[in-house]
């Protein structure tokens, strides 16, 4: 597909534009055919490959930890039984290290995500032309099939966690101690009045880092994901160029392949942690 009939920077604007479902200008709801006009469809636009990937991915992670539970026994267990084991085990330990409240949601929590991001993650390293490719044969225009290089899945993921912890922030400290632990520090004074002035500058602070948290665990996650897609597109472009580019690609797209393979457990790995990390704040008294 490099180099069929698109030019580089064709080739590259096509491999980085969703499937996008939205309302056209004129008031009719479709595809859009265009980067244009996917822009001009606004807020309200669905990514559907992006849904489509991370539906698909949640169902196969549901399948097989589902089935590797029913086939557990109390004898040798199978190789995959033996490996959900010990990933539920590696997230158990990992919560357990940085989790001290009682709470039965944040390790099921930490396994769906450190697995379903780790899914999404490993489409990355599905060659870029294979699935994009197919699509078009099937008449769909633009594939994109890593969903965590789309800005709204992580987004979405992160206010997810953003919404549990605020929820747990006024379940477990109350509003009040809630609204204290915003406005009472990192300033204090045993002055009343100077403490009433350093209200309003601690819950400045304070907003800020807590706005920060989502957006933070958003963004990386996406950065990441999305450089290493830019590399693999580049690298791509190679094959189009001759035998010597072709090979120079094929051994740079091996190489990069390898390194990416840390960066998609590192990722989701990160984005677990922090969110036990996270949740683990929300139920402490600061």
């Amino acid at each position: 597909m490099a180099g069929d009939k698109l030019t580089t920077t064709e080739y590259i604007k096509h491999h980085l534009q969703n499937l996008t479902f939205g309302r056209h200008a004129d008031g009719s709801w479709g595809l859009a055919h265009t980067p244009q006009e996917a822009k001009e469809m606004g807020f309200w636009a669905i990514h559907l490959d992006t849904m489509f990937w991370s539906v698909i991915l949640g169902v196969l992670f549901l399948w097989l930890f589902g089935k590797a539970a029913k086939s557990a026994t109390s004898d040798t267990p199978s190789g995959m039984v033996n490996f959900v084991e010990w990933i539920v085990e590696f997230i158990d330990d990992n919560v357990r290290g940085s989790f001290t409240g009682k709470n039965d949601l944040v390790a099921p929590l930490a396994l769906t995500l450190f697995v379903w991001i780790l899914l999404q993650n490993t489409m990355d390293l599905v060659p870029v032309d294979w699935i994009p490719q197919i699509a078009h044969l099937l008449g769909i225009q633009y594939m994109k099939v890593v969903p965590t290089t789309d800005p709204n899945a992580t987004f979405g993921m992160s206010f997810g966690v953003f919404y549990l912890m605020i929820h747990y922030s006024f379940k477990i400290k109350k509003p009040l101690g809630f609204a204290r632990e915003l406005t009472m520090q990192p300033f204090q004074a045993k002055n009343p009045l100077l403490q009433l002035l350093f209200m309003p500058v601690n819950l400045f602070l304070e907003g800020i880092g807590l706005l920060a948290k989502p957006v933070s665990l958003s963004l990386r996650l996406f950065g990441n994901l999305f450089a290493g897609e830019m590399i693999f597109i580049l690298i791509a472009l190679l094959f189009s160029g001759g035998l010597i580019f072709g090979l120079l690609g094929g051994v740079l797209q091996w190489a990069w392949a390898v390194f990416h393979i840390l960066i998609v457990l590192l990722q989701a790995f990160i984005f677990m942690t922090l969110t036990v990390v996270y949740l683990e704040m929300a139920h402490q008294e600061h």
